[in-house]
């Protein structure tokens, strides 16, 4: 299992568009991609559930990748959410 903090710069936050991208991004690993904010955590292939977290600018999060293809999976979101979020 891997995981790592950031704190969102978007100043929305998480939202529609960004979450849909994030969702497809996920999709593309057998890996569980969960995202954590507070006491309320989501799967990262969920949009709806991303969406339910209301992240917002200057939040932090909490992601978590585990499984087969983690490491991959792993560069990739940190890659992805660092650049977009």
């Amino acid at each position: 299992m891997k995981k790592f903090d950031y704190v969102i710069k978007d100043d929305l936050g998480i939202h529609a568009r960004p979450a849909g991208l994030l969702v497809k991004e996920a999709g593309q690993f057998n890996s569980t991609i969960m995202i954590q904010k507070g006491d309320k955590t989501a799967d990262a292939k969920r949009l709806f559930a991303l969406m339910g977290l209301g992240v917002k600018n200057a939040d932090s999060i909490t992601v978590t990748v585990e499984g087969e293809d983690e490491e991959t999976a792993f560069d990739t979101i940190k890659q992805f959410i660092e650049a977009n979020l």
